[in-house]
């Protein structure tokens, strides 16, 4: 495969792949559970209700977090509706560019790196979203909370890490 073409290549899994790791990061939202199900260990450092169930949180500090889930929710529910047409055909559109790149008898990199850039602008800006959301939330801690989060969380990141090792062990 030419270097061009694992570019495109390159341009189009990097964006999902960080969605996706995204997606599961984030955790705790709607009905959707990790790996391990509800109440499983699938969340690998995420920040899910049972990491702040860990944090001693006060009444009104659930009452808090519980409004700002809330409205997340709420604020995701009604931006799904919006544009469902437009953003259709702009992601049948960028879809579209990719395979007239990929199938065309010469490679256009300049062509391919405009849309990579185009993809990477999207991803960079629900990353920054979704960043901004979990400072609102992370705000309400106190500075002792915070630092048991980032314990809970290194806690969690280390067994994941040991269950992967584990898992890839099993593999060879």
């Amino acid at each position: 495969m030419k270097l061009a073409k694992k570019l495109v290549l390159a341009a189009a899994v990097l964006p999902l792949t960080f969605a996706t790791a995204s997606a599961l990061a984030y955790g705790g939202q709607g009905d959707h559970h990790g790996k391990g199900g509800k109440g499983g260990d699938g969340q690998c450092g995420g920040l899910d209700r049972k990491v702040f169930s860990q944090l001693d949180l006060t009444d009104a500090q659930k009452d808090q977090m519980k409004e700002m889930r809330q409205s997340m929710k709420s604020d995701k529910k009604s931006k799904r509706g919006e544009n469902v047409e437009a953003k259709m055909a702009q992601m049948q559109a960028r879809h579209q560019k990719m395979q007239d790149l990929v199938l065309a008898d010469t490679f256009d990199a300049d062509a391919a790196n405009a849309l990579a850039s185009e993809m990477v602008a999207q991803q960079t800006e629900r990353r920054v979203k979704m960043m901004e959301k979990q400072h609102e939330m992370l705000s309400i801690l106190t500075a002792e909370q915070k630092t048991k989060l980032k314990e809970v969380q290194q806690e969690r990141m280390q067994k994941c890490v040991t269950k992967m090792e584990s898992r890839a062990a099993k593999t060879k």
